[in-house]
């Protein structure tokens, strides 16, 4: 039995979403007539009372849609240093948008009011980029998936009004922050200016992330993906994978969250940790002992049977997802507690 924890991501389509995806109608997408990922798009604008949706690959692409189609060459975007956007997404914001990019060190990734009027630079001073872009992102990966809650994120939008600024949410796990909090998907689009979720994660979905903003932003995203190459013709069967997803697969995510704390809980007992990241939601970071490399050790995690992510030079991932079973959980421990490490 392989237990896998490397990510969210690696999950397969349940039989139920298969069948989803078989019976999808189809059309070309590029031409605007597949139905189903029109209803998809719909579906999820109506979920946070957004006006409008755009299908696409990847939430690196909905990101770095939303920063071109928000900034102008030269402009400035302020982020944390740990967010995807700048982490994880191939310098996007400098190739795609000709951007520069502020970075601020907020606590786990979080940004607060103050950090952003820190980094807002004053359009009198010609030698500075134009600060345009705010991007927030929820649940925050290198955080350990802790998150913002609509109040928090609701004083960020305040600075945003008054300094004129835009705001971005990469909301790639942002329904593993709702089923925490319980908070409303319309609060968000209140607060937005444009979000991306991704379908493929938590969720479940083989691929897909959705761009949520106005229809003449996405009117204008659309476009951009086309000059990407990401226009896709019958993409109704990925479609139908999502519909499927927001529909069954939201809920479920308090039982991921769940067991994160409960892998949170072993690994206190293991000599070899040092120290685990607060449990938020299905994210579990830890610290090694300095004696221990965390290339070395998911090395050995995986001769176990156990596969994780290194995540720096002593830290080390494990992501609950839904293809994780309650007896993969038990056998977890089992293979943990063997003393090898």
């Amino acid at each position: 039995m392989v237990i896998d924890l490397r990510s969210d991501t690696v999950t397969q389509p349940t039989p139920a979403m298969r069948e989803a995806m078989f019976n999808a109608k189809l059309g070309d997408d590029v031409l605007g007539d597949d139905p189903t990922v029109n209803e998809l798009e719909a579906k999820a604008a109506a979920m946070f009372n957004m006006e409008a949706a755009l299908f696409c690959a990847s939430g690196t692409m909905t990101n770095q849609l939303a920063i071109r189609t928000h900034c102008r060459p030269g402009d400035d975007v302020i982020c944390d240093y740990l967010s995807h956007v700048y982490q994880y997404e191939g310098g996007g914001i400098s190739v795609n948008a000709l951007a520069s990019v502020s970075l601020a060190h907020g606590e786990r990734g979080k940004l607060t009011p103050d950090l952003i009027r820190d980094y807002i630079y004053s359009p009198a001073d010609p030698h500075k980029p134009l600060s345009r872009l705010v991007v927030l992102e929820n649940t925050i990966n290198k955080g350990g998936g802790c998150f913002y809650t609509v109040p928090e994120i609701a004083a960020i939008r305040q600075v945003c009004d008054e300094q004129g600024l835009i705001l971005h949410l990469d909301g790639a796990r942002l329904f593993n922050a709702l089923v925490e909090t319980g908070e409303p998907t319309e609060s968000y689009g209140q607060l937005f200016d444009s979000i991306s979720i991704c379908l493929s994660k938590g969720l479940g979905c083989p691929v897909g992330s959705l761009l949520l903003g106005k229809a003449d932003f996405i009117k204008q995203a659309r476009r951009y993906r086309k000059l990407m190459g990401g226009g896709w013709r019958q993409a109704g069967f990925l479609a139908a994978a999502g519909i499927y997803a927001l529909d069954h697969h939201v809920d479920r995510l308090k039982i991921d969250h769940s067991r994160a704390r409960r892998i949170g809980t072993m690994l206190e007992q293991l000599p070899e940790v040092e120290e685990i990241l607060p449990i938020d939601t299905n994210i579990v970071i830890f610290k090694l002992q300095t004696n221990l490399l965390a290339i070395d050790y998911v090395a050995q995690l995986e001769a176990k049977g156990i596969r994780a992510v290194p995540f720096g030079k002593h830290l080390v991932r494990f992501v609950t997802h839904l293809d994780l079973t309650d007896e993969m959980i038990a056998e977890l421990e089992n293979r943990l507690s063997e003393p090898e490490f």
